[in-house]
């Protein structure tokens, strides 16, 4: 009785029962998405796309666009400027990134502080998973289906490209379509998360999930029906729990994703305790 009272009260509430699809919609988005992240060792990716974004929201924000039109595009020139450079130097990528992502973060802020904007600094930063209008919740919802879809359609191709990039070339995909359209994915789910959990959280999102499984699988599989389930049992009860306890859910979303990442290495290491290695398949 008390856990169908856990489970009903909040969703008494009409920005509840939002807040919660947004949580799920986000959750099982980064979930799919987190599984090639941590296969293609991209983890740095994923934290300077969601911080690069900073600038493009401030500008469409003072010019009155769609905020999730200047972060996609924000989003999209940190990606592409990062592939750019890495093909045409010998810098290594995550040098790349770290250089990139930090200098529009910079740049963002500085934009912050001069123009005159109606967005607080905190929703940004944080999320505002409470307060997402109607409009905003619709993009996240195309976004997130559009993004998943695509995801699971072009899995064996992607999974294939996250593993064996030679090999990718060799049976003659076109790998720069697969590279810069990834980055794309990459840029849409971070403009879909941003709203729930800010910038500085949507890296947890879209890496634990997938690190968490690929500590207890074998297979891609496997892996991709373990992250969903903990990305799902983090974004309900995350959302409950920033109810009960009047917290920001962005923060509770990510604090139970890490502690089931911790429970998963636990178990790796104190009860299955044997070394593998993922299969493709």
């Amino acid at each position: 009785m008390l856990i169908v009272t856990y489970l009903i009260e909040p969703l008494r509430h009409s920005f509840m029962q939002r807040a919660l699809l947004v949580a799920l919609l986000i959750g099982i988005v980064c979930a799919v998405l987190s599984c090639f992240l941590v296969l293609k060792g991209w983890s740095l990716m994923g934290d300077a796309i969601s911080h690069a974004v900073l600038p493009g929201i401030v500008l469409a924000c003072a010019s009155g666009l769609p905020l999730s039109l200047g972060a996609f595009i924000s989003s999209l020139i940190c990606a592409y400027t990062i592939a750019y450079i890495k093909n045409h130097s010998h810098l290594k990528e995550d040098t790349v990134m770290g250089i990139i992502y930090t200098g529009m973060f910079g740049l963002g802020l500085v934009l912050f502080a001069r123009i005159d904007t109606d967005q607080h600094l905190s929703h940004i930063l944080f999320g505002n998973i409470l307060g997402i209008p109607i409009q905003e919740f619709l993009h996240i919802l195309i976004i997130s289906i559009t993004v998943t879809l695509i995801l699971l359609l072009k899995r064996r191709d992607l999974v294939l490209y996250c593993f064996d990039l030679r090999q990718t070339t060799v049976l003659g995909f076109f790998i720069p379509l697969l590279h810069y359209g990834f980055l794309s994915l990459i840029g849409l789910t971070v403009v879909a998360a941003l709203q729930a959990v800010g910038v500085l959280l949507v890296i947890a999102m879209l890496i634990t999930p997938g690190i968490t499984a690929l500590v207890l699988c074998k297979s891609f599989d496997a892996m991709l029906k373990l992250s969903l389930l903990t990305a799902t049992f983090s974004s309900i009860n995350g959302t409950l729990l920033s109810f009960y306890c009047d917290v920001s859910t962005g923060p509770c979303i990510v604090l139970i994703q890490s502690l089931l990442f911790l429970v998963a290495l636990t178990l790796r290491r104190y009860i299955i305790n044997r070394p593998h290695k993922l299969k493709y398949i």
